[in-house]
């Protein structure tokens, strides 16, 4: 399939009542974080069949073309479609394969250029752990691991909130391998944000760094932070802790 074959195809599956719903419930409205996003109205498992039947075959390069799509399930499409090659490449027994490698490389490259595209929490959360957060735990021929937190740092002092996102998000992925670092670090750096969606987010990942790594190293950073960090932020961080610890931590 082509990405205009792809895009005249989730076209054809337009569904009014749903995108109806969907447009009120990822926020497009004037003012809204979501504002101007634009809907077919087609549920993910809709989505994720596209991208199951279209991405081994699918050339690399027609992927922007669907990045760059007014519709948003057509750009998550895109994202799903660079999720499906990157795990593909990213399997134990292709981590040090010099072709994986590349072909890793190419698609960190090719998300980082189009990552404004993914602009809205779903589409960031639903690839970056996968591509970004993986990429920062394998090899590389971009950089060392200076390199890799500086992407990190770009996209954390971008003035895009997605690419904000983008940077704690992807510790999902990093936590879950059993690697603190970048959770904590973009934790601390996004500790004042002032908008809602970040404060989620950084409690979910310090939650899950929690539950992944230790949750000594979270009490270790409530500890330090919890003070001062915004209410929302600390529920989500402290969700799944025994009903007395929460207690304590809330009144911090």
């Amino acid at each position: 399939m082509t990405a205009k074959e792809i895009i005249a195809y989730m076209e054809s599956l337009q569904n009014e009542e749903q995108r109806q719903v969907l447009m009120g419930f990822f926020k497009t409205g004037p003012g809204e974080y979501g504002e101007g996003d634009e809907f077919l109205g087609l549920k993910v498992p809709q989505t994720r069949e596209v991208v199951k039947n279209a991405w081994k075959d699918f050339p690399l390069g027609e992927v922007p073309e669907l990045l760059m799509n007014r519709w948003h399930e057509v750009r998550l499409c895109g994202l799903l479609i660079l999720v499906a090659k990157f795990e593909k490449l990213a399997s134990k027994r292709l981590e040090d394969n010099e072709v994986a490698i590349k072909g890793r490389d190419e698609i960190l490259t090719l998300y980082l250029q189009y990552a404004e595209r993914a602009n809205n929490w779903d589409l960031v959360d639903l690839s970056a752990p996968k591509i970004l957060g993986h990429w920062l735990l394998l090899p590389t021929n971009l950089g060392d691991k200076d390199y890799k937190m500086k992407v990190l740092d770009d996209l954390a002092q971008s003035p895009c909130l997605w690419k904000q996102r983008m940077s704690i998000v992807c510790s999902w992925k990093t936590s879950q391998m059993g690697t603190p670092s970048w959770c904590l670090r973009y934790a601390e750096i996004h500790l004042h944000h002032p908008h809602d969606l970040m404060h989620k987010a950084v409690g979910w990942m310090l939650r899950e760094m929690g539950k992944r790594c230790s949750v000594d190293l979270l009490r270790d950073f409530l500890r330090q932070h919890a003070h001062e960090m915004p209410r929302t932020m600390l529920r989500y961080a402290i969700e799944k802790m025994p009903e007395q610890e929460r207690q304590y931590w809330m009144k911090v």
